[in-house]
């Protein structure tokens, strides 16, 4: 449930985005002698920390029905730790969404178009192997997937070093691409 939750925190980060800028908040900014990475930073580091938010909340739910960190503490730690960073990996996916969309209906419709096949293809709902051999395939790579197989790892026990660095690996080519496409695409906006 964590990591598709924090999957769709990019939808509000591309809404939260392109609602700034249609009420001329970027405008304002420029304005300012502050860093012209300040905004984008700013949103990202803000969505993370709501983010963190809402993954602190399902854990303390879970504890509240019953469910335990299996594998530890600091392994629970590390899980909540990697929920926040993929969050904050499709925030800049959000990011990019949210300056190339030109009213916030349409950012929301981008923000979450594209992550219903990404969630419901992956092991969150279902075991990969009960599905049939193409989705099979795209499921055990998808990067919802992975993070969620990692965060399980984490939290109820079973091998780790694989999922965990397979999830970050797919955390930090995210983020390296939709950075690098948001700071391209708000430096045109300038």
């Amino acid at each position: 449930m964590i990591v598709q939750t924090v999957a769709f925190a990019g939808a509000a980060t591309a809404i939260g985005l392109t609602e700034d800028l249609s009420k001329g908040i970027l405008d304002r900014f420029r304005s300012l002698p502050i860093a012209r990475s300040a905004y984008l930073t700013g949103r990202i580091v803000a969505d993370a920390a709501r983010t963190l938010i809402s993954v602190l909340v399902i854990f303390a739910v879970g504890f509240l029905i019953g469910f335990r960190f299996e594998a530890g503490a600091g392994a629970g730690v590390a899980a909540i730790a990697l929920a926040v960073a993929f969050g904050a990996a499709m925030s800049w996916v959000g990011a990019w969404i949210g300056l190339v969309a030109r009213t916030p209906e349409a950012a929301q419709s981008g923000g979450f178009i594209w992550l219903f096949p990404l969630v419901f293809a992956s092991s969150v709902f279902v075991q990969p192997t009960t599905m049939p051999g193409w989705l099979e395939a795209f499921a055990k790579v998808n990067p919802i997937t992975v993070v969620a197989d990692a965060t399980r790892a984490l939290t109820i026990g079973g091998p780790v070093t694989s999922p965990l660095l397979k999830a970050l690996a797919w955390i930090a080519a995210i983020t390296a691409v939709f950075f690098a496409l948001s700071v391209q695409r708000y430096r045109r906006m300038q």
